[in-house]
C-alpha cells in the first residue's frame, strides 16, 4: 500500500468496476448509507455508526484520511480494524483480485474494497466517498441511501470549477434516495431538485428537521450545547438522525453524548482545539464556531496547507479572530511551498513565525488538513 501513490493526475474510473465485479460474488453486501459532500462528511458518518453501535447493531464506518495510523480507516464496532483483521482481509481481497488488478488499483480504490471485505459480516456499512461522488471509487455499490453533507468549492481540478458543477458531480452518485444536508449554498437545493427529478428520487431535506422533530430538535440542541460542540457538528448531528429515521433504524439520543469525534473542533488540550477541515467552506465554519472570548482575544493559528487549496482565502477569512499564525511544517509532496505562504501572510498583514512549541497563556487553533494535525500531534507528543 505504501508503495501506491495518494494522487493521481489521471484516473481510470473503469478499473475499480471491474475489480468490484470480481469481489461482489465472493462477499454478502450489508446494509450501506453512502456519505457524499465537501465537508462533515467523517463527523455525520461517525455520529451515525456510533448511535448505531450503542443501539446493538453490528456496524461499521470507513471513512479518509487517517490521521495518525491506517487502521483508523475502518472503524468496527467501535474499534479500528485490528491489524490481524486487517492482514485476513488483505489476503482474501488479494486472492480474488489477483497480483495484475490488486497493483493496478489506486491507494484509496483497494482501500475502499478492502473495507467491503473487512465489514462484509455487519449489518450496516457508513461509507464515507474521498473526494468525488459520482466517480469515486465508494460510488462501486448499490447504497440504501445516500446522504448529501454540505457543499463547497473543493477539489476543482477533478470535481469541476463552480459549486454547482461540484454539487451535480457529487449528487449523481445517489441511487433512489438521498438526504440533503443543511446547505450555505442555495444553488445546491436547485441542483439537488433537479438530480432528484432525473432520478426519480426521494430527497429528504434537513431543513425540514425543526419543523418535523420540533421536541427532538431541542433536545439535540440542548446536548450538542452541553457538549461544546460547534454549530456545524449540531447541523451534521441533524444530517445523522434524519437518515437513521429514514432507514428506520433505532438509535437513543441520550447516546450522542458518548460520541468520539477526534480531530473535528477537539478540544484535546485546555487551550488547544484541533480540526481536520482544510478548505474555506471549513474555516467559515469554524470561524462562526468560536466562542466571544476567542473572537475577542484573538487566537494562534497553527496552519499549513497543500498546494491546491484556497488559502489566501482562508486566511482572509481568520484574520479578524487571530494574533498571528504559526507555520507547521509538514512532510507530503503536495505541501504548499514556504515563501508562497509567507508571502501571502505579509500581504494580508498577519505576523507569523515558525511553529515551535506551545504558550500555555495563549489560546490555539490547529488547522489546515489532516497532515497539519497529524504533525502537531507528532511534534507535542500527543499521541
Amino acid at each position: 500500500m505504501e508503495e501506491k501513490p495518494l494522487y493521481y493526475k489521471e484516473i481510470d474510473h473503469e478499473r475499480v468496476h471491474i475489480a468490484y465485479g470480481m469481489l461482489k460474488p465472493h462477499i454478502a453486501q450489508p446494509l450501506t448509507i453512502h456519505v457524499v459532500g465537501t465537508n462533515g462528511k467523517g463527523s455525520t458518518g461517525r455520529i451515525m455508526a456510533t448511535l448505531l453501535q450503542l443501539s446493538a447493531y453490528k456496524v461499521g464506518h470507513f471513512s479518509s484520511p487517517h490521521i495518525l495510523k491506517f487502521n483508523e480507516r475502518i472503524w468496527i464496532e467501535g474499534k479500528d480494524i485490528s491489524d490481524e483483521a486487517l492482514d485476513m482481509a488483505h489476503e482474501k481481497l488479494y486472492g480474488i483480485l489477483g497480483e495484475k488488478m490488486s497493483n493496478a488499483l489506486s491507494y484509496f480504490e483497494y482501500t475502499t474494497l478492502l473495507a467491503f471485505v473487512a465489514m462484509e459480516k455487519l449489518e450496516v456499512i457508513v461509507l464515507e466517498a474521498g473526494l468525488g461522488g459520482e466517480f469515486d471509487a465508494t460510488n462501486v455499490c448499490s447504497k440504501a441511501l445516500s446522504v448529501i453533507t454540505p457543499i463547497g468549492l473543493d477539489h476543482q481540478d477533478f470535481l469541476g470549477e463552480t459549486i454547482q458543477e461540484i454539487a451535480t458531480t457529487k449528487m449523481n452518485s445517489i441511487d433512489k434516495a438521498f438526504v440533503l444536508a443543511l446547505q450555505t449554498e442555495e444553488v445546491v437545493y436547485t441542483v439537488a431538485e433537479e438530480i432528484a427529478l432525473k432520478k426519480k428520487a426521494e430527497v429528504y431535506r434537513v431543513d425540514t428537521f425543526k419543523e418535523k422533530h420540533f421536541q427532538e430538535y431541542k433536545e439535540v440542541k440542548r446536548i450538542t450545547e452541553a457538549l461544546g460542540w460547534s454549530q456545524y457538528l449540531f447541523e451534521n448531528t441533524l444530517t445523522a438522525l434524519m437518515v437513521l429515521k429514514k432507514l428506520k433504524l433505532s438509535y437513543v439520543i441520550e447516546d450522542l453524548k458518548k460520541v468520539e469525534l477526534f480531530g473535528r473542533f477537539y478540544r484535546i488540550l485546555p487551550n488547544v482545539t484541533i480540526d481536520v477541515g482544510h478548505n474555506l467552506l471549513a474555516a467559515k465554519a469554524i470561524s462562526k464556531a468560536l466562542s466571544k472570548q476567542e473572537q475577542q482575544n484573538g487566537l494562534v493559528l497553527v496552519y499549513n496547507a497543500l498546494n491546491d487549496k484556497d488559502y489566501a482565502s482562508i486566511l482572509k477569512e481568520f484574520k479578524p479572530y487571530i494574533k498571528r499564525v504559526e507555520i507547521m511544517q509538514i512532510e507530503t509532496v503536495r505541501a504548499l511551498k514556504l515563501e508562497l505562504l509567507e508571502k501571502e501572510l505579509e500581504e494580508l498583514n498577519i505576523s507569523y513565525e515558525l511553529f515551535h512549541n506551545i504558550n500555555e497563556k495563549e489560546e490555539y487553533l490547529v488547522f489546515g488538513s489532516f497532515y497539519v494535525v497529524e504533525a502537531f500531534l507528532n511534534n507535542n507528543n500527543l499521541i
